[in-house]
Parts: C-alpha cells; sequence; structure tokens
C-alpha cells in the first residue's frame, strides 16, 4: 500500500490551451489514462465524447459571450429559462456564460430562438468538433442588425468589474483526497465534477504500482497507536482487493475500500461559488479534512484572484 498526503492544483495551465486540450486533460482524470495523452490525442478525445453523450466531461469548459442589444433581446432569452447559463443585463445588453454542455442542450430544446441559434452557430464555426453534429445549418434565422455578439477571452472576462467577474470567471481545482472529502464537496450542486473512477480504475495494475493508494489521516499521529490500527485496517483492506480482483471486476472489488483511498477530482465552478464554498468549508466547524486542504486552497485563491475573504 501506498499513503500520501492530501494536496491540490489550481489549474491555471488549462487557461492557455485550447478547449480540446482542456476537455481532454480533465475527462482522462475519470479512468487514470494520462499516459495517452499525445500532440495529437485531444480532437479525437472530446469528438468521442461529444457523440457519445458523456456530458460531465463538457461541463469543464465554458465560453463567454457580451450582446448588445434590445430590451426585447433579453425578455426574448429569458423566456426560454437558459439552465446552468450565467446571464447577467448590462448597460446596453447582457453577458452570458456557459458549459459546452449548457450551450449544447439549451440549442436542442429552442434552437429556432434567434439568440440561441446565432450563438450556437458561432461556436458551431470556432468548434465543429463538438457543435457540428446538433447544429442544423438549414436553419436560417434571420439576422437581426440590433443584436450585436461578441466572443469574450479570458482577459475580457478578467477586466469586467469585480462583482461581474466573480460570476463570469470560472476557475478549476485538481483535488487528491480521500473519498469522505469528495462525498462532501460533490454536494456543492452549482460546481462540475469529474472524479477518479473505481469502477473502472484496477489498482492491481501495473500503472498503478500494483497497489491501492491512501491519504494519510489528519486524525492520528504517526507511530501512535491509533495510526498503526488504522494502518493494518489499510493493509487487510488492500490485500482483500487485490484477491478480489482475482475473480472479480473492479466495480465489484471496489465494495471493499473504505473513505481512506485516495481519489483525485476537479471542480470547476465561478469565483463566487469557490468564495461560498470557503465560507462553509475552512469554519471551525467544517470537517477537520476538508479544513485541512481549503484553508491552504483559500489563501492562494485570494491571491490569485484577488478575493475577498
Amino acid at each position: 500500500m501506498k499513503i500520501v498526503e492530501p494536496s491540490f492544483e489550481i489549474q491555471n495551465d488549462l487557461d492557455d490551451v485550447s478547449i480540446a486540450v482542456r476537455l481532454e486533460a480533465c475527462g482522462r482524470v475519470c479512468y487514470k489514462s494520462e499516459d495517452k495523452i499525445t500532440d495529437d490525442s485531444a480532437l479525437p478525445f472530446v469528438t468521442r465524447i461529444a457523440a457519445h453523450g458523456h456530458n460531465s466531461v463538457l461541463e469543464m469548459a465554458v465560453v463567454s459571450f457580451k450582446l448588445q442589444c434590445l430590451p426585447r433581446h433579453v425578455q426574448e432569452l429569458l423566456a426560454c429559462q437558459p439552465k446552468y447559463l450565467v446571464v447577467d443585463v448590462v448597460e446596453a445588453g447582457m453577458l452570458i456564460t456557459g458549459s459546452i454542455r449548457a450551450f449544447r442542450e439549451l440549442y436542442n430544446q429552442h434552437k429556432h430562438n434567434r439568440i440561441i441559434n446565432t450563438l450556437t452557430g458561432m461556436l458551431a464555426l470556432d468548434l465543429p468538433y463538438l457543435f457540428d453534429t446538433i447544429f442544423d445549418k438549414s436553419i436560417a434565422l434571420e439576422k437581426d442588425p440590433e443584436l450585436v455578439i461578441t466572443r469574450l477571452g479570458l482577459r475580457d472576462v478578467d477586466s469586467l468589474p469585480d462583482f461581474l467577474r466573480k460570476k463570469h470567471r470560472f476557475v478549476s481545482v485538481r483535488f487528491i483526497v480521500n473519498r469522505a472529502v469528495t462525498h462532501e464537496l460533490v454536494r456543492h450542486r452549482p460546481c462540475s465534477f469529474l472524479q477518479e473512477s473505481q469502477r473502472y480504475c484496477r489498482y492491481g495494475q501495473d500503472k498503478f504500482d500494483n497497489q491501492v493508494t491512501f491519504i494519510k489521516p489528519m486524525f492520528y499521529q504517526e507511530g501512535s497507536k491509533e495510526f498503526e490500527l488504522w494502518q493494518e485496517a489499510m493493509e487487510l483492506t488492500e490485500a482483500r482487493y487485490l484477491k478480489l480482483l482475482e475473480t472479480s471486476t473492479p466495480q465489484a472489488a471496489r465494495t471493499v475500500l473504505p473513505n481512506s483511498c485516495k481519489t483525485e477530482i476537479i471542480v470547476y465552478c465561478n469565483l463566487e461559488e469557490w468564495q461560498h464554498i470557503f465560507s462553509l468549508r475552512t469554519s471551525p466547524a467544517a470537517e477537520p479534512s476538508m479544513r485541512e486542504i481549503m484553508i491552504p486552497l483559500q489563501l492562494e485563491m485570494q491571491k490569485r484572484f484577488m478575493l475577498n475573504e
């Protein structure tokens, strides 16, 4: 068995890559298949993901638009009850941010809406591998000269007034924690999540060093009787799991694995939601293992994104 410390990584590096590369980097966490990433693997990967309807992966990239429009355009969009989009009415128009999944699903429901059709058409031009299969080019709506749509880059979003930036700036964080922590993380419904799958990962393989990895518990001092009892229990669990793998699938053998198992999870949400998470998960009443990882993450996020406490 292997014992590791919990950790986190703010994925700023994914802000500077294409959407295809970003989606592949996040999506492969589920199966721990990062070793299959090559210079040209992203496009086939995300094309398959979109074709097979693995929508959770498509939540891991957002796009933002600024609309110069009239009040009737605002009403036209809001009448569609756009789920999972961040929509702000601003002077002379709207700001809209949403994930690839959100725009795909909204188009499937309201493709005859002028604004939704135009937004999706713009995305189909830029990201054909994600929208060509759903965008109906035969639906050509009359252009409205009073509707001007501009796609915003990350620098544009970062330069928004702070109250808007916090709503439209999304940040992903990759955690290495135990499963008790992830059980709490996924309760934050506005976030998107991708998590290492015990159903598909076979820890008896060479890629996992033929062993199960556990997160060091912060409750017990290393060398104490309690820590020795915990370690003994994990060693026994690992032995039973590896034995079950000889005749069972990973999804069957995983039934003996405990909360202490190491897992990786990517959490993706806007800065406003991160502030809400920190307000709950760093308080003295929060679960100690959660505070152990969230307090240093909060400090790092405050430095990088100028978040107030």
